[in-house]
């Protein structure tokens, strides 16, 4: 619990994954990809239950051999490529309601650590925020990015009177990491995103933001945990 109220954290893992077979469950570093998650969700001071939403029957059991609880298997029609991500936590948050707070934790974060989901939410209450998600800084700036036209012209997606053609004259601008969301569970079922006008940001250093995706991703996050691990 954080202020007295209590916090669901729910960890989606389906079975299907087509950039990287079975990602949720691969080796990284000796361990299933998921169950980096588990454990830093597990250290945490404020979450009252820890779940890992799934269609998939051998990702339940890995669940299960790492301390997680997989209290229902989540059905096919909420399992597919074109499910919106926010389905599944809503239908977690049907299957477990009474909470004051849902989180939602990726598996595929496995650099974040616990302090990071407790600051998150932490950062919640101190606010009094209905909801706050994990950002990271980002090297690039929009004032950087354009548009090709049909003819190869260059078209900015942000227009600015003076061009910003120098690193430090740029503003800093952050991006979601996807590692930490949280909101209280009576506004996210209300509002059906993390991502609101009232949402506030919790930022997180490069080092730990870094998200899986391709079979790259897990070479160079491999790479980062070894280095640590010699440091």
């Amino acid at each position: 619990m954080i202020d007295n109220k209590s916090v669901l954290a729910i960890i989606p893992a389906r079975g299907g994954s087509k950039g990287v077979p079975r990602k949720n469950i691969r080796n990284l570093s000796g361990k299933p990809l998921i169950a980096w998650t588990i454990e830093a969700a597990k250290k945490s001071s404020y979450i009252d239950q820890l779940i890992v939403s799934t269609d998939d029957e051998e990702i339940a059991e890995v669940a299960r051999e790492w301390g997680c609880e997989v209290p229902f298997l989540r059905p096919a029609e909420l399992a597919q490529d074109h499910t919106p991500g926010m389905d599944p936590v809503l239908h977690a948050m049907e299957m477990l309601p009474g909470y004051d707070f849902t989180l939602l934790l990726q598996p595929t974060s496995p650099l974040r650590i616990t302090e990071d989901i407790d600051a998150c939410l932490e950062q919640c209450v101190r606010e009094a925020a209905n909801a706050c998600v994990s950002v990271t800084h980002s090297d690039k700036s929009p004032f950087w990015m354009y548009q090709l036209s049909d003819s190869g012209k260059l078209l900015p997606i942000l227009e600015a009177e003076q061009p910003v053609l120098r690193r430090q004259d740029a503003p800093d601008v952050f991006v979601l990491n996807g590692a930490v969301y949280v909101a209280k569970s009576s506004w996210l079922q209300q509002h059906r995103t993390f991502l609101h006008a009232e949402t506030t940001g919790y930022a997180m250093p490069k080092d730990r933001s870094l998200d899986i995706d391709t079979k790259l991703d897990f070479t160079i996050v491999e790479t980062i945990m070894n280095e640590k691990l010699h440091q």
